[in-house]
This record gives structure tokens, sequence and C-alpha cells, in this order.
């Protein structure tokens, strides 16, 4: 069997400890247990005993993981000791190394999970499940929450367009999403994200501005204008369909003339974050697509400004005044949100932590109402 068919599940298990303080990672295997348990003693019979196993459990064992992996690995005779194939002894050295490598990030995972389940026995913990778009400021705010406010946020990137429907189907409690400042009441964006959002049943939440616009390698040519990406001399990398970024280039798009078919890879190269598209052209990959601003800065890329955009959550109506969601509004009008969104270039806080009308914050409803 090739080893490229041979599949590796990892698990964990709960115990009780012993003594306090003396837990430590243990990297465990029945294969390599077994086959140690055989190298050590000479025969299956005196292998099982050791690891409290009948012959028959032994025996079962090896033909299983020899059926498992496509080669055998105990070779024996009459009145000979049983030895491992040299495939065996070359499986267990490899493991061993392994485990002699990884058991510092074992063990540093066995506690990262031993802190995340204490957390789950403290009462006055909150978990608010949050689907996004990609946004490079909500870690820093998830990692705030946790610290500070004992609230810890699910977070889950997803497009904008998704996002707004896991809050209608009832999948999370908060939903994040962005639109233009200055998008129209027939922009793309408006015509795909209205139907998502009602002003009885929804309430919005103010949060930050970010900038997006063109990211290219430095020293290259960029495009001029939107209009230049239908000359097909750029190969461009676009975000999933859904996401609120590819709807406001869609959109710009459209205002130009251009149809998706005349850029290339405009349909067939895609990611799901803003971080993706920037790996994707600092690799040459591709030659340009549009981002946010921050995501240009992280990967040493040139930007040029297109739109800035204000990113909202929005949640239901009746979930506004709940614990959890009184905490993440407490601490997007704190002064620590403005901080670590001040460090992000292109970025600023907008509103933080104000509960909004959607339709007089929403452009598009907001151009749309007639003038007294």
């Amino acid at each position: 069997m090739p080893s490229s068919r041979r599949g590796i599940h990892l698990r964990y298990t709960f115990e009780t400890a012993a003594t306090p303080g003396q837990q430590r990672a243990e990297i465990e295997n029945p294969l390599f247990d077994l086959l140690s348990a055989v190298q050590a003693e000479g025969s299956i019979s005196a292998a099982a005993r050791a690891l409290d196993n009948s012959y028959r459990h032994a025996w079962g064992a090896l033909k299983h993981w020899e059926e498992v992996l496509g080669a055998p690995l105990v070779l024996w005779g009459q009145g000979r000791h049983a030895r491992l194939t040299p495939f065996a002894q070359r499986l267990l050295w490899a493991e061993r190394q392994a485990r002699v490598r990884m058991t510092p990030h074992v063990e540093a995972l066995r506690a990262e999970l031993a802190r995340v389940f204490a957390l789950a026995d403290d009462a006055a913990l909150q978990v608010l499940e949050i689907f996004a778009s990609h946004d490079l400021g909500l870690p820093r705010l998830q990692a705030l929450a946790e610290e500070h406010d004992g609230l810890h946020i699910g977070l889950r990137f997803a497009g904008s367009q998704e996002a707004l429907r896991a809050l209608g189907e009832g999948r999370c409690r908060v939903a994040g999403f962005h639109v233009a400042q200055d998008a129209a009441p027939d922009s793309v964006m408006a015509r795909a994200l209205r139907p998502l959002l009602q002003p009885g049943e929804h309430q919005l939440i103010g949060s930050h501005w970010r900038r997006q616009g063109w990211i290219w390698r430095p020293g290259e040519e960029r495009p001029d204008g939107i209009a230049a990406l239908g000359s097909g001399r750029w190969r461009f990398v676009a975000r999933q369909p859904a996401s609120g970024t590819r709807l406001l280039t869609d959109h710009l798009l459209a205002q130009h003339g251009v149809t998706p078919q005349d850029v290339p890879g405009y349909t067939t190269h895609m990611e799901d974050t803003h971080v993706a598209v920037a790996a994707a052209i600092a690799s040459g990959a591709a030659d340009v697509g549009i981002g946010i601003e921050a995501a240009a800065a992280e990967a040493g890329l040139a930007f040029a400004p297109l739109v800035d955009e204000n990113y909202y959550l929005l949640c239901r109506k009746q979930d506004l005044e709940t614990p959890p969601l009184r905490a993440l509004r407490a601490r997007l009008a704190s002064p620590a949100w403005a901080e670590a969104l001040a460090r992000l270039p292109g970025y600023g806080v907008q509103q933080p932590g104000e509960v909004l009308s959607l339709t007089g914050a929403l452009p598009w409803w907001r151009d749309a109402r007639p003038k007294k």
C-alpha cells in the first residue's frame, strides 16, 4: 500500500490526575506499544503479557496493522524468537524520533487544552459565537474580550452574506459585515445585503472603519483604474463569491463596464481572506488584487486606496441586552479597542459600541429616503 494512502488520526482523552501538578503529555499509540514489546520480549506471547493483553488480542492486532499498513511487521518461525521486519524497525525508529521532536509541542497543546477546559468550569465565563467577514481587527477584539471581560468569542470568518445568513438561521449570535461608506442604493452591495437585514428584527452595532484598495508587488506596475483590468494585462486574485470584498469588486467592475470574464483570474483564482490574497500576490501567483491596507502592509506589498468602508456587527434585537452583548459593546467602546486598531494600517474606530439604526447608518437606506 503506498504511504500516501495511510491516514493519521490524532485523539486525546480525559482522565483523573492522581497527583495534581504531575500531569504531563503522553504520546501513545497501540501499534508502537506492541512493536516495542515484541522487540523487547522476543515473542508475541511475552509481549502480550507485558501489555496485560491476551495472545489472541496481540496476534489480531498485528494482523490488523499489517493490513492497514500494507506490509509485514513481525517475522517468526517454529522455535525461533519473533523479531521485527526491517520495515517495522524503520517505522518504530521514525516514530521514536518524531516523539522526541514533538513532545514539547504536544505538552504545550496539553497545557492549552487544560487551560481552556478550566475556563469551561468558570461559571462567570460568557461565550459568544460570531460569524464575520474576514477582518484583521476582530482577532484583536477576541483577545481583549477574553483577557479582560471573561468573554470568549467563538470567531468564524465567512463572507458578509454567509455571516448574515448564519445569523438569520440561528447559527450565531452576532454577524460581522462591511459596506463602502458611499455605497449607493442601486449598488451590488446594497442589492445583495439589504434582503438579509431586517430593521424591525436586527440591531446594528458600530465597530470600525477600514481602507480597501489595490495590492501589488512593489516596483511593478498596477492598473491605473478599474477599467484597465479589462485589458487582460494583469492576473487578478479575487475574493470568494458572497464575500463583502467580492461584492465591492463586482460593483466596481460593473461601474466601469468590465465583465468578470475579461479579467484573467477573476473567476478562477479566488481566496477566502485578505491575507491569502496578499500571499498569492507576494508569491507571484497573481499580479494584483483588491484588499485591505493592513494585509498589504503585513505582506510587504504596495497599496493604493480605493474606498473606505464601515465594519458593523449585527445581532437580533432581543439579544442586545444579554450579558455577552453588553460585554461586547463595552469592549468596543473601550480605549483598548481603539488602541488595538490604531496599530493596524488603514484602520480606526467608527462609532464603536454604539447601537445604530439600520436605516439611518447604512448609506443605501439613508440616501434612498425622500427628502423633506
